[in-house]
């Protein structure tokens, strides 16, 4: 993979603070192996865990018989539904998946119960054990048939309905062009498995040492579990590997406290990949149809879509992915007339929740196939159909919602359409072409034709529909160190790194630690939609900022000048003037400074009957350009670049932002192609990383970033906005497109299958 970054001028040469390309804190001991991950934690007196799940995506549970593995040697624990204490369901949002399931099935791996026993293969042998009767019941896995099924839940099987207005109903164009989309199921696939280790405390409660990218909310959902009061249940974050969703099933760590809380021992489970693929929430299955009218120059009038989410069993983060599916149904363009009605249904699939760019990947891929359907219809270049609907700052929201903030979309477009094409392969000796399929493939140069797609893309940051954002940290400063505390989790998104470039930049201290996170911090949220650049780095910002006033006051009242008349800068004070020059070490004289601030964005409120309102705090937009050879009698795709042009607010590290983008557009070309969890009738097909075909290093392809708009949101900290969701959404989209262009078949199936790709002869 290579890449060329645009940076703001001169912000290589910085050491320190903002601008700085300053590596994470971890990178060595991560890159050393020597990083201590969840499944390496150890207690003594430690007990193994293993979960029972359902064989079944829907069935009633007429019996279930532990005797048999409570008889195992070893065994010390065996809990089902009727050994939770406290509330017997759970849900981030909506508190409707039970802990195990007691009457009835609802997914393929639900969790049925749970085993402690002195050896890991002890646990598993002893859940094997354990006697579940079944009455199998037909599943609904077609999210379509959902509407006029059985409940399948207490709450029904409609989650949310939003029925966007905006504008006349009977505006028309005089041209129309319809499609209907679906999107798979992708997987988080994170780096490492769910693990975690569970210690009983004295005085009844316990401590549960996980990789909880939410430990405040984790806390929560299992002291309402266990029956405890919040402040007996501590979360301590460990080891997190790295996280693009939410990292830790809850469903995982309910079952681990429970068993510590039985047996008064310190209980572990690592969970296999098949147990990772069946436990956690993957994105939303979509269906989608669309009508874009339009006039004689290919200007937008009406746009008409439904939008289905398949939310599979349970609730979770499936209003939020409606929300942000309805929104953004029409993407970055100025409609005047919208009418977008989306749903979120239950079905007996796995669960869907929080994945990166959740709700505005599904329709991205929508509404750029349309735009390309436009633009041939009309004989126009794809690009410049674009252009001549991209939204501005200024504009308005099919949602209602002004667009305040920075909105340089025509200018990221134009970035990536005017960069250099790569070289076609008959430039090159033939021995040397890549062709699809690789360099041991079955294909032909001759089969081979080259498309080039393009793609906008936007995403919300923080919470949405009058979510409360705050987060609060605390700075340090004794002996020439600073401290950071923070309970904002380091998921591999940079934040650590931002903490300390930010007390570097304010206070010229050039050494920074990071605390560990646990729950006895006060709360900092979520490490999802960059909302800890934003909020925690807010917080960071503004305590650092007070301790550099308690610093400065004894040296400006001393001088008679104000502190505003200091500045601090590699680890010196100096005046306006030269009059006062010291080190930050001598004005400390030996104290310990420290001040503990707050940061909420301003608030947003939820989307009315018919979807109107402002919901979100800020938007960031992308723009890609993808360029792929497919051999068109064998279907097989090589995406040979892409170029992303990206509005960034700020770069505040430089390369941290560049390495996010990379990840994020790989990540959208695993959509794009390869990652789809199969789950035929309910059932999930192949949960390895064998069935489940994750991009490596050797897919991915060039990236070339050609382009960082830094047009600071005024009412963001630092200017800054999301980084790795939107090149998420975009990606897909522009390789789509390319492809389409390639073979001229209509591709409205993501991932892109083979025989969609073939042209007949």
């Amino acid at each position: 993979m290579s890449n060329e970054t645009v940076t703001a001028p001169a912000a290589e040469e910085k050491q320190h603070g903002i601008g700085a390309s300053l590596p994470p804190a971890d990178a060595r001991a991560k890159t050393e192996g020597t990083f201590p991950y969840a499944s390496d934690l150890w207690a003594e007196g430690l007990l193994w865990a293993a979960i029972l799940r359902s064989p079944h995506p829907h069935a009633r549970i007429t019996s279930i018989d532990t005797s048999g593995a409570e008889q195992m040697p070893g065994v010390h624990a065996v809990v089902t539904h009727a050994d939770v204490p406290g509330d017997a369901a759970h849900g981030r949002r909506i508190a409707d998946r039970p802990v195990f399931a007691s009457e009835l099935v609802r997914h393929h791996g639900e969790p049925i119960a749970a085993v402690a026993a002195d050896h890991p293969d002890t646990a598993r042998m002893a859940a094997a054990a354990i006697i579940v009767e079944y009455e199998v019941l037909e599943p609904v896995t077609d999210p379509e048939q959902a509407f006029a099924a059985e409940p399948l839940h207490p709450d029904g099987n409609l989650i949310r309905h939003i029925p966007l207005q905006y504008g006349d109903a009977e505006a028309t164009g005089e041209v129309i062009v319809e499609g209907l989309y679906r999107i798979g199921r992708q997987d988080p696939a994170p780096i490492g498995a769910e693990a975690g280790l569970a210690v009983p405390r004295p005085d009844g409660g316990v401590e549960l040492y996980v990789a909880s990218t939410d430990p405040h909310s984790d806390r929560d959902l299992a002291a309402a579990c266990y029956g405890l009061e919040p402040d007996r249940v501590k979360v301590v974050v460990t080891g997190v590997p790295g996280a693009t969703a939410d990292r830790e099933d809850p469903g995982f760590q309910l079952p681990l406290g429970l068993l510590a809380l039985k047996t008064g021992c310190p209980v572990k489970l690592t969970a296999t990949r098949e147990e990772s693929f069946l436990g956690h929430a993957h994105r939303h299955p979509t269906l989608l149809r669309y009508r874009h009218h339009a006039d004689a120059e290919g200007r937008l009038v009406k746009v008409e879509a439904q939008i289905l989410l398949d939310a599979g069993a349970y609730a979770d983060a499936s209003s939020e992915s409606l929300a942000a599916a309805v929104a953004f149904a029409c993407g970055p363009y100025v409609v005047p007339h919208a009418f977008i009605e989306g749903w979120a249904v239950r079905t007996n699939n796995p669960p869907s929740g929080h994945v990166r760019g959740e709700g505005a990947l599904q329709v991205c891929a929508a509404y750029e196939a349309q735009m390309d359907k436009l633009a041939a219809k009309l004989g126009v270049d794809p690009a410049e159909l674009r252009l001549r609907n991209v939204m501005a700052t200024g504009d308005i929201l099919p949602t209602g919602q002004t667009v305040t903030c920075p909105a340089p979309v025509a200018e990221l477009l134009r970035a990536v359409r005017d960069f250099d094409l790569p070289p076609l392969p008959k430039d090159t000796p033939e021995e040397e072409w890549i062709l699809p399929g690789g360099p041991e493939g079955a294909g032909e140069p001759g089969a081979v034709r080259r498309g080039v797609g393009y793609a906008l893309g936007m995403v919300h940051m923080l919470g949405a529909e009058g979510t409360d954002e705050v987060s609060t940290a605390t700075v340090k400063v004794q002996d020439g160190v600073a401290t950071v505390i923070c309970a904002a989790v380091e998921t591999g998104q940079g934040f650590s790194t931002l903490a300390r470039q930010i007390v570097q930049e304010t206070l010229g201290i050039e050494e920074v630690h990071v605390a560990a996170v646990d729950t006895d911090q006060p709360p900092a949220g979520a490490g999802c939609r960059s909302r800890h650049t934003w909020v925690s780095g807010g917080a960071v910002e503004r305590a650092a900022k007070m301790v550099r006033t308690q610093l400065l006051q004894p040296l400006a009242a001393k001088f008679g000048m104000s502190t505003e008349l200091l500045q601090i800068a590699d680890g010196k004070i100096t005046s306006y003037d030269g009059v006062l020059s010291t080190t930050v070490t001598e004005a400390m004289d030996g104290k310990e400074l420290w001040a503990t601030a707050q940061c909420r964005p301003h608030p947003t409120e939820p989307l009315d009957e018919t979807g109107q309102g402002d919901a979100f705090v800020g938007l960031a937009f992308c723009a890609i350009r993808a360029v792929v050879d497919v051999d068109v009698e064998l279907g097989s795709i090589r995406v040979v670049e892409l170029a992303v042009a990206q509005d960034v607010g700020r770069v505040l590290n430089p390369a941290q932002l560049a390495a996010r983008i990379e990840a994020g557009v790989t990540q959208g070309v695993g959509a794009a192609l390869t990652e789809n969890l199969r789950t035929p009738r309910g059932v999930v097909r192949h949960p390895d990383l064998t069935g489940y075909a994750l991009p490596t290093a050797l897919d991915a392809p060039d990236i070339r970033i050609v382009k960082l708009v830094e047009e600071r949101d005024v009412v963001a900290p630092f200017g800054a906005k999301a980084a790795s969701a939107v090149p998420v959404v975009t990606a897909p989209a522009a390789v789509a497109g390319a492809v389409r262009a390639a073979t001229a078949r209509p591709i409205n199936r993501l991932p892109i299958r083979p025989q969609a790709a073939v042209v007949s002869p």
